[in-house]
């Protein structure tokens, strides 16, 4: 079986064939194909290859299914003895992609 670990938004993801996830926000529609090329390790069987930081000329495809925003978040400041409380929330945009060919 074939996976990759792939760098986009600041982040590493180990992704397989098939496999759907929720990344960092990109641009484009539903039903977009992407090509992540910063690919830091490719695994194909018993094959490894490691990138030193990335692999040359690999990338690995997806398809876009849709934009969305994660959970709801809360953000809470607090000072002990000033009576001082700030509450806040944050969600965060979000991609979510199939991958379709490593």
């Amino acid at each position: 079986m074939k996976s990759a670990v792939i760098e986009t938004g600041g982040k590493q993801y180990i992704v397989r064939e098939g496999e759907s996830l929720q990344i960092e926000l990109l641009e484009g529609a539903s039903g977009d194909k992407i090509a992540f090329e910063k690919v830091l390790l490719k695994v194909d069987g018993e094959k490894v290859e490691i990138g030193m930081p990335y692999l040359k000329g690999e990338k690995v495809e997806a398809t876009l299914d849709k934009q969305e925003r994660g959970e709801r978040k809360i953000v809470f400041r607090y000072h002990s003895k000033t009576r001082y409380r700030k509450l806040k929330t944050h969600r965060q945009d979000l991609t979510k992609v199939t991958i379709k060919k490593i």
